[in-house]
């Protein structure tokens, strides 16, 4: 099959990516193996986190913008669990911290599980990483590197490390401090008594019998390289991984930008080429601080989805991949009207805009198609002023609005409802301060009123926002600019210094309860 030209001419960034993939590292070939390899690297130790998301998002979206480009040639998502790394630390985020403490040192799937569900420490957190990616739906193989290591998988990569020891190694001892370089070993023997990683030097190599040997007690002791009885140092892991599979395409954070390039190093010298690479930015805080788990300084999936679909969170990842932004919950609605608003353009869109469109992206070509879509900011506001505390409050007003949207007809404005229900409550109504009126204010105010009573046409957004800015000029005198005369609405009937259209608001809310709304504010009543 041909490829459509706007796929060829998108500057989508995932488009872009799959572009130079096929053209440029892949010469427009499908590779031996018989498919592209995608892949995405997790350390088990701790759980799936938002960095989790966002790396399997974008790779996701390049590999279904190469799909689009290259029917009919195969691809392949594996996400790769580095759980043979002996673990360094007891994690904060479990139980049972002291059984966990006398496993220190060893592979993660060696280590009982301190929940007491799986077989492993690493098999319990591997299943807590399936668990996490299959909940978004994404296609991909999962790999365990304890499995790779021990049935054989990586044994002719690693025989190959061995073989070019002295030009892995001579990459890799130069960005080293002295003492490590005096003990450094890309071979990490695993202890057949303890079970522990070992990081020891290495004394002697034996290239044909494919072994190592290493010190213990005065003692000298020889082990393959093969069949899990060693472990690599990880950014050699990284490259021999590289070359036993055969990966074509694995993005990686700003902070690994020495890692892929001595990785990428070594995996040349293995006599592979290292995969095409996108570096991303990292995640800022509020204050522009460098997100980090340890601090806890950062949003989590778990924080997000509480307060908008994942979808919009998808947007946010695709959105400037090699830009830093601030990830923190002020982003939320904003990013869930972008969703919304890249979503309805969608359908009318030309194919060349629709590649553009981040909902292709996000959707996998197919944005499902809701025929209502309300603003979150506007849902917000409706949930302060109906004091609304379940979804089924703001159906009424929505079913009123929209006669043909349920819950089962516009299921993401279903999902939209009850987060807004959950940010208004965290965030919204804590900082709600609502501003007396002053003659002045009063006087429009009053007038606004009114004009919405005796308003007899329809009472469509457009309609009531033209009545609203009437009003406004109407008051030119107390509102020389029109955005005060709105900014006044939000900040008496809101308490908020911005607001949605105030038409659409009126429409969705209703005439008479914008009415009784005014006319409380009027009476200095109070409207939290």
């Amino acid at each position: 099959m041909s490829t459509p030209d706007h796929f060829r001419t998108s500057n989508a960034w995932p488009f872009a990516e799959a572009r130079a993939l096929w053209d440029e590292r892949l010469k427009q070939q499908v590779p031996a193996k018989g498919y592209v390899l995608f892949e995405t690297g997790y350390g088990p130790s701790g759980l799936p986190h938002i960095g989790t998301f966002g790396e399997v998002v974008r790779t996701t979206m390049v590999r279904r913008a190469f799909e689009a480009m290259n029917p009919g040639v195969k691809t392949r998502l594996f996400a790769f669990s580095d759980d043979m790394d002996g673990l360094r630390k007891v994690p904060d985020n479990v139980p049972n911290k002291d059984m966990v403490a006398q496993h220190l040192g060893k592979p993660l799937t060696s280590i009982p599980d301190p929940f007491g569900t799986h077989d492993s420490f690493g098999a319990h957190n591997n299943a807590r990483l399936r668990a996490f990616l299959d909940s978004f739906g994404f296609e991909y193989e999962f790999k365990s590197a304890t499995e790779a290591y021990k049935s054989g998988t990586f044994d002719a990569a690693l025989l190959r490390v061995l073989e070019r020891y002295d030009d892995v190694i001579n990459v890799i001892l130069p960005t080293l401090g002295p003492e490590r370089r005096a003990t450094y070993s890309p071979f990490l023997p695993v202890d057949a008594k303890t079970g522990i990683v070992l990081q020891v030097p290495i004394v002697h190599r034996d290239v044909t019998a494919g072994t190592v040997v290493y010190e213990d007690d005065g003692k000298k002791i020889e082990v393959p390289v093969t069949g899990g009885h060693c472990k690599l140092q990880w950014k050699c892991d990284w490259a021999m991984r590289w070359y036993a599979l055969g990966v074509d395409y694995e993005m990686s954070g700003k902070d690994l930008i020495d890692s892929v390039r001595l990785s990428s190093q070594i995996c040349r010298i293995l006599g592979a080429t290292p995969p095409q690479n996108l570096t991303y930015e990292l995640f800022l805080d509020e204050q522009g601080q460098k997100i980090s788990k340890s601090k806890g300084n950062g949003l989590s999936v778990e924080d997000w989805l509480k307060y908008a679909p994942w979808e919009s969170l998808a947007l946010f990842m695709y959105q400037k991949p090699k830009t830093a932004k601030r990830l923190f919950f002020d982003v939320i609605p904003k990013t869930a009207d972008e969703y919304l608003d890249y979503l309805g353009k969608f359908p009318n869109e030309a194919p060349e805009a629709q590649a553009n469109n981040p909902a292709w992206h996000i959707h996998n070509s197919k944005p499902p198609v809701e025929n209502t879509h309300l603003s979150f900011g506007l849902l917000l506001n409706l949930v302060g002023v109906a004091h609304a505390d379940s979804p089924a409050v703001l159906w009424q007003y929505i079913s009123r609005y929209a006669p043909t949207a349920t819950p089962a007809t516009a299921p993401i404005l279903d999902r939209m409802a009850q987060n807004a229900l959950a940010y208004y409550q965290d965030f919204v109504k804590p900082t709600k301060q609502f501003k007396t009126p002053s003659p002045e204010d009063a006087a429009a105010l009053k007038d606004l009123r009114d004009a919405l009573a005796a308003h007899t046409g329809e009472r469509s957004p457009e309609a009531l926002q033209n009545l609203v800015f009437e009003i406004g000029k109407k008051h030119a005198a107390a509102f020389p600019n029109l955005r005060d005369w709105f900014k006044t609405l939000y900040q008496i009937l809101l308490g908020q210094e911005q607001g949605p259209r105030f038409g659409s608001f009126v429409a969705l809310y209703g005439v008479p309860e914008t009415i009784t709304l005014i006319d409380r504010a009027l009476a200095g009543e109070s409207l939290v």
